[in-house]
């Protein structure tokens, strides 16, 4: 069975880790094959990118303060992701040093007036007044609203467990978002025909069937995870002959910073040769969200296929048990998302109607701004005539006193 030992690494990986879809592959140094067992690397401290969580700065802080306190660090080392998940490890806040909770309450303190701040622009732009502002922190999952000022392990349990739920429906919410982007492109190409003359129409459904037969026809695309394409990166990337492949070196080579681990980076870094194939941003009729979405599907693929404890990680024993299955020499073809249905006329129409509904509610705001406007302006006018009339007034006034 893989090791549930967790290291500091891991507990950031959980917390912050997320799918780094903008990134090309990791260039490889081919002299990273002259591997010594005797030599000992130190490992490298995890960077990650920005994790789309609301809160993702704060949730950075908190593990920058937590990472300092030795007490700390050692019990993560004892612990396991399970221990983690279920909020054990949190009980082992009232033990760090003091130093240490003074700057967690003051990163509290700090997320809670940045919440506040968040909550009165948006009642401000909807000019929403008498709403107990405390009330509506309760929306907010990562901390513990009832107490503002300190950090408590109640705080450290919220935080673990929002992260986790966060970026565990993040790929859920990346597939919605590209669905919705291939509907919202369908239907502006369907609004734009209705605009054209018969034939004009019938040369741009021409043009939209050629664009689409010629991003079709690419070169086979290789099973993500199996033994090709594995191959192919050995042999093309790292400049190695395909005939000395050895698994545990490839793990080896591609674990970039040194962890022990194939994190979701890693993983998707293998796939931009099998990409490269099949879209070009040189090409019109190559869209790149659909290869980030199809760079998505292959890691979420590699990830059910290998990853046995289910923790967003690989490990070596994982990755060698994977390449001793059938389905890593012997793989069934990949279907690319050119050769799939991405959404029904049902799901197109129901967005479509969705669409309509906010442009309808847009232009109900647009036309209440557009009478305030009006009103100001008519307020304005008779205030600037009032004022003229206090003038002449004071004037008037004044002479009769001269008089």
């Amino acid at each position: 069975m893989p090791s549930k030992r967790t290291t500091l690494p891991q507990l950031c990986f959980l917390l912050v880790t997320c799918c780094l879809y903008l990134f090309e592959a990791v260039p490889i140094d081919k002299d990273k094959t002259k591997v010594n067992k005797e030599q000992h690397v130190e490992k490298e401290k995890i960077e990650s990118s920005d994790t789309g969580l609301y809160y993702d700065h704060y949730l950075r802080e908190v593990i920058d303060v937590l990472e300092t306190d030795q007490h700390f660090r050692e019990k993560l080392q004892t612990a396991d992701l399970d221990d983690i998940k279920s909020g054990k490890l949190a009980g082992e806040l009232d033990l760090v040093n003091h130093n240490v909770r003074t700057k967690l309450d003051e990163l509290k303190r700090q997320e809670v007036s940045r919440l506040r701040m968040l909550i009165k622009a948006k009642l401000d732009s909807v000019e929403d007044f008498g709403i107990n502002h405390m009330s509506l922190l309760k929306q907010f999952q990562h901390l513990n609203h009832n107490n503002p000022d300190t950090f408590e392990p109640k705080d450290l349990d919220m935080l673990i467990k929002a992260a986790t739920s966060d970026l565990e429906n993040f790929d859920k919410e990346r597939h919605d978002e590209f669905k919705k982007h291939e509907m919202l492109k369908e239907h502006e190409r369907r609004e734009y025909l209705k605009t054209l003359d018969e034939e004009k129409r019938k040369q741009e459904e021409e043009k939209f069937e050629e664009m689409k037969k010629k991003h079709s026809e690419h070169p086979k695309v290789n099973h993500p995870g199996s033994q090709d394409q594995l191959k192919e990166v050995w042999e093309e990337a790292d400049g190695l002959d395909p005939n000395d492949f050895d698994p545990k070196t490839f793990f080896k080579l591609h674990d970039s910073n040194g962890d022990g681990f194939l994190d979701e980076q890693e993983l998707e870094a293998l796939f931009s040769k099998e990409l490269e194939k099949v879209y070009d941003p040189k090409n019109e009729e190559d869209d790149m969200v659909e290869m980030e979405e199809e760079r998505l599907r292959m890691r979420e693929h590699v990830m059910n296929e290998v990853d046995i404890n289910h923790d967003r990680l690989v490990t070596m024993e994982e990755f060698l048990k994977a390449t001793e299955k059938r389905e890593f020499l012997e793989p069934d073809s990949w279907e690319t998302l050119d050769q799939q249905q991405l959404f029904t006329e049902e799901e197109l129409k129901e967005y479509e109607s969705h669409i309509s509904q906010q442009e309808f509610e847009l232009a109900q705001r647009a036309e209440e701004l557009h009478k305030q406007r009006e009103d100001l302006e008519r307020q304005h006018d008779q205030l600037q005539a009032q004022k003229q009339e206090l003038h002449q007034a004071v004037q008037h006034t004044e002479q009769i006193g001269r008089a």
